[in-house]
């Protein structure tokens, strides 16, 4: 595979350390010289200096070649959205991939078809939410590509739905129990299945029916 990482800070660093002992072909663009004399001193040639926002930049790192991915993983959001546009609709990269820095400007990524994004801060709240749920609900994850998402739901004894079988459940449309965890151990979720209190459910749904989702199954 032949990749082009856009940022040399740690997150790009480390994808390029990893990608080059797996085998893969990789260039790493840094614009900061003294950031980029360090990398190039650890890595060699595959690293090169330039802002990865303009075109001869990233032409000298083969994005006409084209790399099968390219990672915007820069400080600046801007970049990024920048370096997945001119990758993908410029050059016909077949993946981009961008880190998003400020969780506020994800809908702007979403809005430009940047839907295969990173962000580190929205990763970790998502992990505190799972060990404090608020209301009984945790974001899992987003696949914007599809337009659905995941959630997890933790039962509590007053809960609408503990006691009662999955087919029972009054679930809104266009959500979907698949799967419940229970003392350690997961399964599939079948109509059949009997909800109890201390289960964490996960549901796919479409966006927008959180709220509802949670009414039917925590209260």
């Amino acid at each position: 595979m032949y990749a082009v990482v856009a940022g040399g800070g740690k997150v790009g660093a480390n994808i390029t350390r990893s990608l080059v002992r797996m085998g893969h072909e990789v260039t790493l663009v840094e614009q900061r010289r003294d950031r980029f004399e360090l990398l190039e001193a650890e890595l060699g040639p595959v690293v090169l200096l330039g802002d990865a926002t303009e075109i001869h930049v990233l032409e000298l790192a083969g994005i006409a070649r084209p790399p099968q991915i390219i990672l915007a993983v820069t400080g600046d959001d801007e970049d990024n959205i920048v370096i997945s546009q001119i990758a993908k609709e410029r050059y016909g990269v077949p993946k981009a991939i961008a880190r998003v820095n400020d969780p506020r400007n994800q809908p702007h990524f979403d809005i430009l078809g940047i839907t295969q994004t990173v962000c580190a801060t929205s990763g970790l709240l998502g992990l505190v939410e799972h060990e404090v749920p608020e209301h009984g609900l945790v974001k899992l994850l987003e696949l914007r590509g599809e337009g659905l998402e995941l959630v997890e739901l933790h039962v509590h004894a007053d809960a609408p739905a503990a006691g009662k079988r999955v087919a029972g459940i009054a679930l809104p449309d266009g959500a979907k129990l698949v799967s419940v965890m229970r003392n350690g151990v997961g399964e599939i979720v079948r109509d059949e299945t009997v909800i109890r209190p201390g289960d964490q459910v996960v549901a796919i749904l479409k966006p927008g029916l959180e709220d509802r989702l949670r009414r039917a199954v925590v209260g």
